[in-house]
């Protein structure tokens, strides 16, 4: 589809889309809504079909939604009236933030014609007012006047205001992605615990009955040793098919396979509970949590992502509990501390502490990996922005600690540390009842 680089008017003529906007005006928000969550975006004019889109190849959006995805429309207007649409395909993953973004680049296209519609309406008033009065064209050249700077200021005003829909946009698409994964540890952390501690519950007590029952199996049997011993050729039998068993090594080991595996399971009931209390499904708004306790969870849950050989130093100076929302503290540990593990593949050194200040809360997670170029330490926080390859990561975990670091009214600064990798420092209000 050619693209127009100005727009022509006549006077009088009905205006239709294909006359009051062009493909710079169009295209770069159609981009951005792709960029936001959409596959394929067209804009469509009522009796000319499609005249803008991008995206997916997959034909008309309205002419049926393919499977896994959804379809949303808005009308576009000139004078108050209807003379086409843009329409957005999504996944259904995305169908959440679908009306938003539509609403966002459907108001910015409206913002646009209505822009345009009042430039051409100047140009028209400039024409008729060439064969009037002196005194006429001074009054009309004032509102003209007035009109231009208006107009001006709308032009210069316009493509700021979409680059800060842009950014909400995205910043509200994180904002879903960060509540659903939440939702989604919190939902995984109950049916696991739901899942493992019924069976868990019955191995844990049998191991312990069945401890009982062989304790007083071993009594009998050593009981009935020794009232054969006095019987010589009995007793020697016994004592050949005694040794042939190894049934002194046996008794001797079962004392130990039973503790190993009653070890077994309170380990894997310890991992449950710390499933559990670290999503903090059961907690509603703020709570007291032991910050250092969290901490400690945080790396248990995370140990399979741990490499090997990795040392990790602990500072703890929190000895009071803090004041926060449980399941956001458990997103902020996960993500800071996931980044930390993933800097280097061997010989990792992670160094957390934490601690007060005055009326705040401190945390620190140091790492002796590659770090991060200063060049792109600006842009860590942005939706999406990632340095990793393609399938490491979307980009989303450091947006998500420094959006709940914001609700908190703290902060999150990434330092780089002389002797290489990588400092982070995380700072929030103590709660007024913190200690």
């Amino acid at each position: 589809m050619s693209e127009r680089e100005n727009i022509d008017y006549v006077v009088g003529e009905e205006k239709r889309l294909i006359d009051l906007l062009t493909g710079d005006d169009v295209m770069p928000l159609l981009q951005a809504a792709c960029r936001a969550g959409a596959s394929r975006v067209e804009v469509r004019d009522e009796a000319q079909g499609i005249l803008w889109d991008h995206g997916l190849s997959t034909g008309s959006v309205g002419s049926g939604t393919l499977p896994g995805f959804v379809s949303a429309a808005e009308e576009l207007m000139v004078e108050g009236e209807p003379v086409g649409d843009i329409r957005l395909l999504a996944p259904e993953s995305c169908a959440g933030v679908l009306k938003t973004i539509l609403a966002l680049v459907g108001g910015a296209l409206n913002t646009v014609i209505t822009s345009n519609l009042k430039r051409m309406l100047t140009t028209e008033i400039h024409t008729r007012v060439i064969n009037q009065s002196y005194d006429e064209l001074l009054a009309i050249n004032a509102r003209l006047t007035e009109s231009e700077r208006n107009y001006r200021e709308l032009a210069e005003n316009l493509e700021t205001r979409v680059q800060q829909r842009t950014a909400e946009l995205k910043q509200a698409y994180a904002g879903l992605v960060a509540q659903q994964q939440m939702a989604s540890v919190g939902r995984l952390a109950a049916g696991v615990a739901h899942e493992i501690n019924n069976p868990l519950g019955f191995v844990h007590s049998n191991l312990h009955s069945l401890q009982t029952y062989l304790q007083r199996l071993v009594e009998m049997l050593q009981f009935y040793r020794a009232r054969h011993s006095a019987d010589g050729e009995a007793a020697a039998e016994g004592d050949a098919l005694w040794r042939k068993l190894k049934l002194d090594f046996i008794l001797e080991d079962l004392d130990d396979l039973f503790r190993e595996s009653i070890d077994g399971a309170e380990r894997v009931k310890s991992i449950v509970s710390d499933l559990k209390s670290f999503s903090h499904i059961d907690a509603l708004g703020t709570e007291k949590i032991e910050l250092d306790v969290e901490v400690d969870r945080a790396l248990g849950l995370l140990a399979h992502e741990t490499p090997p050989g990795t040392r990790i130093v602990r500072d703890y100076r929190t000895i009071t509990p803090v004041t926060c929302v449980g399941g956001q503290l458990s997103q902020v540990l996960l993500n800071l501390l996931r980044n930390a593990l993933q800097s280097r593949s061997e010989g990792l050194l992670l160094e957390v502490a934490t601690g007060f200040s005055g009326d705040q809360v401190w945390l620190s997670i140091a790492d002796n990996g590659s770090g991060i170029p200063e060049e792109l330490r600006s842009r860590v926080f942005e939706p999406f922005f990632t340095t990793r390859e393609v399938g490491g990561g979307i980009g989303l975990g450091l947006t998500v600690v420094h959006n709940i670091l914001e609700q908190w009214g703290g902060r999150v600064d990434i330092v780089g540390r002389p002797e290489g990798g990588t400092r982070v420092e995380v700072r929030w209000p103590r709660g007024a009842d913190d200690g």
